[in-house]
């Protein structure tokens, strides 16, 4: 099992292994598909972007919040369908320096190959588990781009040892993902 803080460097990205346990603790941002476009948009015009974007842990997630007249607060906050992003993601993670993905299901091979230039990790969470995971949310900031809807704007997260988080895609290209579907070929 490993600890981490955000933010991540390089060298901690690149020192985790297929198959490690992780619990984050730090800064993290969301973002789905149409945050993904947007940062991707601006960053192309050379708008401003909002700020944490950068070398950040990126987390796949529609979270629920609430603001209950202290700010807001997250009610449920699981992973969503990483393979979504898989057309955005690899210009995300090298043009953003994108440290570490959360989210469930894997992603591409085409994203793998981004995260080895990098060094970035793709880390799984369980879905099922927004509201534990919620629990792990000490802080909420955003929405960035409101307009784009709750699900789908830019939140910023303080988090406190969320996880178990697995290292399912590592910073050497390798992937459990990957492993599973070449044993099930195999198989056949």
């Amino acid at each position: 099992m490993t600890e981490l803080k955000t933010p991540l460097d390089e060298k901690a990205a690149r020192g985790l292994k297929l198959g490690d346990t992780v619990y984050l603790s730090g800064d993290v941002i969301t973002g789905r598909d149409e945050m993904h476009i947007r940062a991707i948009e601006y960053s192309r015009l050379g708008k401003p972007l909002p700020e944490g974007i950068e070398g950040s842990v990126l987390y796949h997630c529609g979270p629920i919040v609430v603001n209950d007249g202290n700010g807001w607060k997250a009610v449920a906050a699981g992973p969503t369908t990483s393979a979504r992003m898989n057309s955005l993601e690899p210009e995300m993670i090298r043009r953003f320096g994108i440290r570490a993905i959360i989210g469930k299901g894997g992603m591409s091979e085409d994203v793998g190959k981004a995260m080895s230039e990098v060094g970035c990790v793709y880390l799984a969470a369980v879905g099922g588990t927004a509201v534990s995971l919620a629990e792990s949310i000490t802080k909420v900031h955003g929405p960035e781009w409101p307009d784009l809807g709750m699900a789908e704007a830019m939140w910023r997260f303080k988090i406190e040892r969320m996880g178990p988080l697995i290292v399912a895609m590592d910073s050497k290209g390798n992937s459990l993902y990957e492993d599973v579907r070449s044993r099930l070929i195999k198989d056949i």
